[in-house]
């Protein structure tokens, strides 16, 4: 809720208008969240993961600790894998052996079950990868950003974070009497099903974050739920043969981690060879977004088209589509650039009182006061700072009264 009520502020600093509604974008997660928490908890019930309370306090300890370094290690890929590393680490030991609160700490984490916890996390990244090709452009926010060479550009922050709860079975204990599972597990030892089962409810937290300059929000949801989808893959398979033999546990868990962090460097390396797509050139007026409920929408204009002429005078910066929308103040024509290159016209009756520039978010230009700040690393950094955008005025006249003072 933090991450959209921030995301709607900043919009009203950028563009002096609401986008979209944190209250809808949060409803939309936690029923989101409920089906998949549904899906997984069906497929649960035949894998045969034994999850048990200390392993989800372990989980959720870790990522709470990690939070704090980095809010996109709210991910149980990087508390899984660490937790694996560590439960690796600490065989060499002889922790275990204490009679303190160390020694039962190190009990504890020597008997989770990594493989499994491993295979869920796999579950949820392929659950990521469904609800970010369903989802992931309907989060998406426009927004002004410092480009090279101190240029601003348009692009998009996608986040989306979907609260996934879920009902997982749990080996009863040895000698408990219960009725035995009545179907059989795909993973493990399936005689810990022999004496019983009972259900435990998991909470888990799926985390979605990526910055656009260069692709449209529906290409950019693709290309990383493709990501997701792979990693899921190849997670699961590596976590799936570790159940089987314990010594590619380790395997698995750098896995989770190395091949997680891959996805993070590889959008961004593409972000950083790609060309900034949102910047107005010859062509005309690039559309950054459009506004819900105004005169763009009702005659179909796409973020990503470029608006070429209005009212039939070609139009290059905003002072020209002021002018334009001016020469007829009931009516407007517009010649628009869409995705495929090609030419469309669209018309409107204008009324009092609708948006002055139609509900059309234009690429910045240099006349633009704010862009977006830096992203907060942490979650510290997200509770503290107040400031979600930057002025370009102060910014200019820091630097100029730097440069002063150095001469």
């Amino acid at each position: 809720m933090l991450q959209y009520m921030r995301q709607t502020r900043l919009e009203r600093k950028l563009f002096s208008v609401r986008l979209q509604p944190w209250p809808i974008q949060l409803g939309r997660t936690i029923v989101a969240g409920l089906l998949v928490g549904l899906l997984i908890s069906c497929a649960g019930l035949f894998l045969g993961i034994s999850i048990t309370g200390e392993a989800v306090l372990w989980m959720w300890g870790t990522a709470a600790v990690l939070v704090f370094i980095r809010l996109r290690y709210l991910c149980f890929a990087y508390s899984v894998g660490l937790l694996g590393i560590l439960q690796w680490a600490l065989g060499w030991t002889s922790l275990g052996e204490r009679s303190d609160w160390i020694g039962s700490a190190a009990v504890s984490l020597d008997g989770l079950d990594i493989p499994g916890l491993l295979v869920l996390v796999a579950l949820m990244h392929l659950a990521e990868a469904l609800l970010v090709r369903w989802q992931g452009d309907r989060f998406a926010s426009p927004l002004f950003l410092e480009g090279k060479r101190g240029k601003l550009v348009g692009g998009y922050s996608l986040h989306g974070y979907w609260p996934v709860p879920m009902l997982l079975l749990v080996p009863a204990v040895s000698g408990g009497g219960g009725e035995a599972l009545p179907w059989p597990v795909l993973l493990g030892d399936g005689s810990l099903w022999s004496s019983g089962f009972t259900m435990i409810g998991f909470p888990m937290m799926i985390g979605f974050s990526e910055l656009t300059r260069s692709l449209l929000p529906a290409a950019k949801a693709r290309s990383a739920s493709k990501g997701l989808l792979v990693y899921g893959l190849g997670v699961g398979i590596v976590a799936a043969a570790a159940s089987f033999w314990s010594p590619l546990t380790l395997v698995a868990a750098l896995c989770a981690l190395l091949l997680h962090e891959a996805l993070v460097a590889i959008s961004y390396f593409r972000e950083e060879a790609s060309a900034p797509f949102y910047v107005h050139d010859e062509r005309g007026l690039l559309v950054l977004a459009v506004i819900p409920g105004t005169p763009a929408e009702s005659m179909g204009i796409a973020a990503g088209e470029v608006i070429q002429k209005v009212n039939g005078l070609r139009v290059r910066t905003k002072e020209d589509l002021y002018e334009a929308l001016h020469v007829n103040s009931a009516f407007c024509k517009l010649e628009v650039l869409n995705h495929e290159g090609q030419v469309k016209f669209v018309s409107r009756a204008r009324y009092a009182g609708e948006h002055h520039q139609l509900g059309v978010v234009l690429a910045p230009d240099d006349k633009a006061g704010f862009y977006a700040a830096a992203a907060p690393a942490s979650l510290l950094d997200l509770l503290l700072r107040k400031r979600t955008a930057k002025s370009r005025q102060r910014a200019t006249s820091s630097s100029t009264t730097s440069t002063t003072a150095s001469l």
